[in-house]
């Protein structure tokens, strides 16, 4: 029973293990053939003395029992001497049968749910995770790995007309969007933080520095003195009352500007809250917000500003794919290293991670099981047999030798027996 030609040791120790089966095979064998050999020689000197009949009976049943354990041997693996003899070559002739079972076997007891989920939840997928990201080499790895698929996706996006479809359909969502209570809601945010309160400081105060330039006070001294009679204007009147506008309007906002509770902030929160109001439900300034949301969406500038991003940033991509930059892929490892010291730091997230990866792994391999059964049922029956034979028998072929072993010693130790008692009752 050596080894095909064919047969190639891969396998650490293989080599090793071949050669002690076949130093142990010829133990086996050469036990045998001394066994006969001393069966031999004390049959040829039972006339000169009795005890020879008891080696005699020993090395015959020891023979017997030798040639019986190698029959069982050889048979287990093939044809003893090539002869055509029934149930011999068991694992040959078995090959289906074994496959079938070897697949049901790990079907039924190594990927039950039950099992499976026990040594699913042994492992903590989250802290590997977290653990490989933090690596900043593996980080540096993933993100160029990235980066290589990036342009690739950006070209399929195109080519496959994704992009038409994503245009359209943001295009659509976006005229969808009811804009107007999104203003409203977002205006009545803005005055319940205060921050409209900033913006009528700031209005107060371009007001009063716009009234006190010199080219704002000739323009409003123009208009007043167009409308005073003539004698006023003998009188300067215009002057006058210029000063006085001026000098109220001033005082009156610096006023307000210095009192938080000013009257006039009240009418001014009124008045914007009003119209608030009805900028969420005036169906007038609903219609008008419309309006000039079509109009944005249909004006070719928008489109072009779409197309010029997208050929910006796929051209910065294929520049961080071929290495002209390092600054997207230091961005990317960056940000894989931030994301694993935080799940590091986040224990809760690595359970949930690890809940989550336990019951798609479980569903997954409970779907698949039976496809994994047939998979190793069909690789079983496809394997070549004199190899297959040639590896189990490297591997307990040494141990299956010492069967032999075992063979001739219970047998010349039962022959032994038997031929004790039957010397006892001859001379009974």
């Amino acid at each position: 029973m050596t080894p095909p030609a064919t047969f190639t040791f891969d396998s650490p120790g293989d080599a090793e293990r071949a050669a002690e089966l076949r130093r142990v095979k010829a133990l086996a064998t050469l036990v045998l053939a001394s066994t006969l050999a001393l069966f031999i020689v004390a049959k040829w000197l039972l006339p000169v003395h009795p005890l020879f009949g008891f080696i005699a009976a020993f090395a015959e049943a020891a023979t017997i029992g030798g040639l019986a354990d190698w029959y069982a041997v050889v048979a287990l693996f093939k044809r003893p001497l090539g002869l055509p003899i029934p149930h011999t070559a068991i694992i040959q002739s078995n090959q289906a049968r074994i496959a079938d079972k070897l697949g049901e076997f790990i079907q039924v007891h190594f990927l039950e749910a039950g099992p499976v989920e026990a040594k699913l939840k042994e492992i903590d997928f989250g802290s590997f995770v977290a653990d490989w990201l933090r690596d900043r080499k593996r980080s540096d790895d993933l993100a160029r790995f990235a980066l290589r698929l990036l342009p690739e996706a950006f070209s399929a996006t195109e080519t496959s007309g994704l992009m038409t479809f994503i245009i359209r359909r943001m295009s659509s969502q976006l005229q969808a969007i009811d804009l107007a209570p999104l203003a409203a809601g977002t205006l009545r945010g803005f005055v319940a933080e205060g921050r409209h309160q900033i913006l009528f400081d700031d209005l107060l105060r371009v007001m009063h520095e716009t009234l006190n330039q010199k080219e704002t006070m000739a323009m409003i001294r123009e208009k007043v003195r167009a409308e005073l009679p003539t004698l006023l204007r003998l009188y300067r009147a215009d002057k006058f009352l210029v000063n006085k506008i001026v000098a109220s309007a001033t005082a009156f906002f610096n006023e307000v500007r210095s009192d938080a509770k000013h009257p006039f902030r009240s009418e001014f929160d009124r008045m914007v809250l009003s119209f608030v109001d009805r900028l969420g439900t005036d169906q007038a300034y609903i219609d008008r917000i419309a309006g000039l949301k079509r109009d944005l969406l249909a004006r070719p500038e928008l489109a072009e500003l779409a197309r010029t991003v997208w050929a910006n940033t796929r051209s910065f991509i294929e520049r961080s794919a071929s290495g002209e930059t390092q600054v997207l892929q230091h961005h990317l490892a960056g940000m894989f290293v931030a994301a694993g010291e935080a799940l590091a730091g986040d224990a809760e997230l690595r359970g949930e991670i690890n809940k989550g990866l336990v019951t798609v792994l479980r569903s997954f391999i409970a779907d698949q099981k039976s496809g994994v059964s047939i998979f190793i049922s069909d690789q079983v029956k496809a394997w070549d047999m004199a190899q297959l034979i040639s590896l189990i028998e490297i591997n307990i072929g040494r141990d299956l030798q010492y069967i032999r072993f075992n063979g001739s010693l219970i047998g010349g130790l039962a022959g032994l027996a038997l031929y004790s008692v039957e010397f006892l009752l001859r001379w009974l």
